[in-house]
């Protein structure tokens, strides 16, 4: 390969990573270390193939610092200003770490590069940075819930502590005992538990569930359903917004043409001279 060679391959490398072709070939290589992540996890598989899972792993890695390395070399500053780049990069650098005796519990980390595709595939970014834009109204939606627990977790202990310790004796037991009812998991057995002694107290378990579960639940996802439509609407709005611009170009550039087509067709010499 000459160096004419070398300077057109190099100059189609941006557009190669912004092509279908390098987006299903990372899709694909991350799809195969997943299945390699899978087959570790399963022992009768794993140790008559131990050795070759390890170099497949290798190779995975290698072809991954390859690809960032060519990305930073291609982009220069502009990598820097692309906060997937960024997210690939610490997760690449990840998967580079010893993996020796001393670091044994690193090699869990393995399983953080199918993370990769979130950055990769558009339609998993777009739902991630939905979820990031619609974080700082979820912190108010999560102080509401916090301060609800805390709320019942007091009514809990003053009312049940005395009868059944183990769950709600002090603050710290019944916020445990109330988080559990919140994930709805094994609720109605803690419940049944508590009205032994206190038969009404159905009415304060289902009224923490309305409120905590149901309605708080319903105004995250309101939020976060909110938030990845407004920024739908605004991909929508920059792409018509460069649409306009590309026909406004269009005009221009016709109008010129058709500027120097008259200038020379006046220039031209009468054919009947």
């Amino acid at each position: 390969m000459n160096q004419t060679q070398l300077r057109t391959l190099w100059a189609d490398l941006p557009r190669f990573f912004k092509s279908r072709t390098y987006e299903f070939g990372i899709v694909a290589l991350i799809a195969f270390n997943a299945v390699l992540l899978a087959f570790e996890t399963i022992p009768s598989v794993e140790r008559p193939m131990g050795g070759l899972l390890e170099v497949l792993n290798h190779i995975i890695v290698f072809i991954f610092v390859i690809e960032i390395a060519l990305k930073m070399l291609t982009f220069r500053r502009y990598f820097w200003r692309d906060a997937w780049n960024w997210f690939d990069l610490i997760v690449v650098a990840i998967s580079v770490l010893p993996a020796s005796e001393a670091f044994a519990s690193l090699r869990a980390l393995r399983a953080l590069r199918l993370l990769r595709l979130v950055a990769v595939l558009p339609s998993l970014r777009r739902v991630v940075e939905g979820f990031l834009r619609a974080l700082p109204r979820l912190g108010s939606i999560m102080l509401l819930l916090l301060l609800l627990l805390f709320i019942f977790s007091v009514m809990g202990t003053k009312l049940f502590g005395d009868a059944h310790p183990e769950t709600f004796g002090w603050l710290g037991a019944s916020a445990f005992s109330l988080f559990g009812v919140m994930t709805l998991e094994g609720w109605p057995d803690l419940a049944r538990a508590i009205m032994q002694t206190h038969p009404v107290a159905w009415v304060f378990f289902i009224t923490f569930i309305v409120l905590s579960s149901w309605v708080v639940l319903n105004l995250v996802i309101g939020v976060v359903v909110d938030s990845m439509q407004s920024y739908t609407h605004e991909e929508e709005l920059e792409l018509e917004i460069q649409i306009l611009r590309n026909q406004e170009l269009m005009r221009q550039e016709i109008a010129a043409l058709r500027s120097e087509l008259v200038k020379l067709r006046a220039g031209e010499p009468d054919k009947g001279e």
